[in-house]
């Protein structure tokens, strides 16, 4: 077991067929307790009743800071540990640039970025003062290559933020053993996508896509597990891509 008794927070982990809940699965299977956090205190609950024995479903609106100090505190109290945290939680809009109104970008950015910034702020005292912690930082291929198929460029701005304070907080961090690593997902099939394309859109995207298919979940999930375990013990400040050589640079 690469995780076993470990303690690993999943945030936006509730919705069936994403990645959050794909991670989760991955890491249960592992011998994490994965502590599921989303929106809805009922899903959450449902997702971590799902996964067995020893989990934690809460709700969690990672916009707000007091949210997810409760979080991370609700977790401690139960398992006086906190190991690893996947920052996932995301949301997307397909907009040009021009129809980008203030609240679209504010949306966007709050949950994709500041997101990511409150939950890590939320688990970095306890992961330093152990001297040891893992946070994955979910980005996208977006951020990469300058705009994505469901996601407009305040999405591909917000995605390419988190690269940054991924990177930064890696360097600020690492002294005290806590690392930091960030994911780009390519087109990954989840609730987000799964209704949205075409078959000609499908097959004019796999063209471009060496391995030949689109991602599945369990893809990032298992990235994600690579990142959270010993197996990277000796990487932070990375960006992994998992998009099948959507785009290889």
């Amino acid at each position: 077991m690469l995780l076993e008794n470990r303690v690993v927070i999943v945030t936006g982990a509730a919705s069936p067929r994403g990645i959050g809940r794909a991670t989760a699965k991955a890491l249960a299977a592992q011998g994490a307790h994965v502590v599921v956090l989303d929106l809805r205190r009922e899903d959450a609950e449902q997702a971590a009743r799902e996964l067995g024995e020893g989990h934690l479903g809460l709700a969690c609106d990672v916009t707000d800071r007091a949210a997810c100090d409760a979080a991370a505190q609700a977790t401690l109290a139960k398992y006086d540990r906190i190991d690893g945290l996947i920052n996932n939680a995301g949301i997307t809009q397909p907009l040009r640039t021009l129809d980008i109104q203030a609240g679209n970008f504010d949306a966007v950015v709050d949950v994709n970025l500041r997101g990511t910034l409150y939950m890590s702020q939320a688990v970095l005292p306890h992961m330093k003062a152990r001297k040891r912690g893992s946070i994955v930082c979910m980005s996208s291929v977006s951020a990469q290559r300058g705009g994505g198929i469901f996601g407009g460029p305040h999405y591909s701005a917000a995605k390419a933020g988190v690269l940054g304070l991924a990177k930064a907080m890696a360097r600020e961090f690492g002294g005290d053993n806590v690392r930091v690593n960030s994911i780009t997902p390519g087109l990954i099939q989840t609730d987000i996508t799964g209704d949205k394309l075409t078959p000609d859109m499908r097959a004019e995207i796999i063209k471009g896509i060496p391995l030949g298919r689109l991602g599945d979940a369990a893809d990032v999930a298992n990235a994600c597990l690579f990142l959270v375990s010993d197996l990277s013990a000796y990487l932070t400040g990375i960006t992994l891509d998992v998009n099948g050589g959507m785009l290889i640079h």
